[in-house]
């Protein structure tokens, strides 16, 4: 990151706020076994159509997902693979950080 400049690390913030969203995760793991439209991404991830869509639209803006029309009905793919593994990494991350908490909520109550 240090060879960034202020223009590129603004784009970075960005990518990361797109992913800092649980609405905007269910999506993209919804998306992440293959296509699916907006009625199908509504009825999996429990939002409104108003409210996936909105979601839709900032993640196609950050090249998340792509989208590709037919007919009167749009459809959603990913469109960098490469989230999936960012996502895998902070999950690792997070399910290690609770595991180490759990333990010493363990050791803590053997105390009492």
């Amino acid at each position: 990151m240090s060879k960034l400049d202020d223009i590129a690390l603004q784009h970075v913030a960005k990518y990361f706020k797109a992913l800092a969203e649980p609405m905007r995760l269910k999506v993209l793991n919804a998306l992440q076994d293959g296509e699916k439209n907006v009625s199908q991404l509504t009825a999996i991830s429990g939002g409104t159509q108003a409210n996936v869509s909105k979601h839709l639209s900032l993640l196609d803006q950050y090249g998340l997902v792509k989208r590709e029309s037919r007919g009167n009905c749009v459809f959603y793919s990913i469109a960098d693979p490469s989230v999936f593994e960012l996502c895998e990494l902070v999950c690792g991350q997070i399910s290690h950080r609770l595991s180490a908490h759990a333990d010493i909520g363990k050791l803590l109550k053997a105390r009492e």
